[in-house]
């Protein structure tokens, strides 16, 4: 695992956002006596669990849009992912494109709350999920098997999304949302896709 995880950290859109991660944690050190505070990093946690399904399957495989440009910008975030899965240079979310989207939502929660503290938090929050989902999408399709039977099966998920059926098992930390709107399937009764490896077709 350590070199796996070596590999892991090396790439600089994982360690510039443990950094920011860091710090912000770092900034909410003496406020961690209020139970508010553990309550909003759990919200964080979840509004980004509810983004990664959401956004995973209404944005990165909504059908290829004709305008060249955008069109080259969904085949950066995901379309070219799924021609070659395996290419650790498509599988990591850019910063260009997950920095903005954090850096929006702190500045919602801090005007929905009024305290620049609640917007860090969920910062940290969401972050510190976005790593976790990084980690367990480079361990889905690095030839490491996990340890644990959660480890196991999330792989196992994400990879028939990739080889069987682009259309399931969108979740990629865990299969929740999947259950709740019918794309978690036994992947015995799902049939091949054609498109699974060509999004833009």
């Amino acid at each position: 695992m350590g070199r796996y995880l070596k590999e892991f950290i090396s790439y600089h859109d994982i360690w510039i956002l443990s950094v920011l991660i860091i710090g912000a944690f770092v900034f909410v050190i003496p406020h961690l006596g209020d139970g508010q505070v553990w309550l909003t990093l759990v919200i964080g946690s979840l509004l980004y669990i509810i983004s990664e399904y959401t956004t995973h399957r209404f944005f990165f495989h909504m059908r290829a849009p004709k305008n060249q440009l955008f069109l080259k910008f969904m085949k950066r975030i995901h379309y070219d992912h799924h021609e070659d899965p395996n290419n650790l240079r498509l599988l990591f979310l850019p910063l260009w494109y997950s920095i903005p989207q954090l850096i929006i939502l702190i500045g919602i929660v801090t005007v929905l709350t009024g305290q620049f503290l609640f917007g860090v938090l969920v910062f940290i929050g969401s972050a510190s999920t976005m790593l976790y989902y990084e980690w367990t999408h480079y361990v889905a399709h690095r030839p490491y098997q996990p340890k644990t039977a959660w480890g196991k099966w999330m792989k196992k998920l994400h990879l028939l999304h990739h080889y069987k059926n682009e259309n399931y098992w969108y979740g990629v930390t865990n299969p929740s949302l999947d259950y709740l709107f019918g794309t978690m399937k036994d992947g015995n009764e799902v049939t091949k896709s054609e498109t699974a490896r060509k999004l833009t077709q």
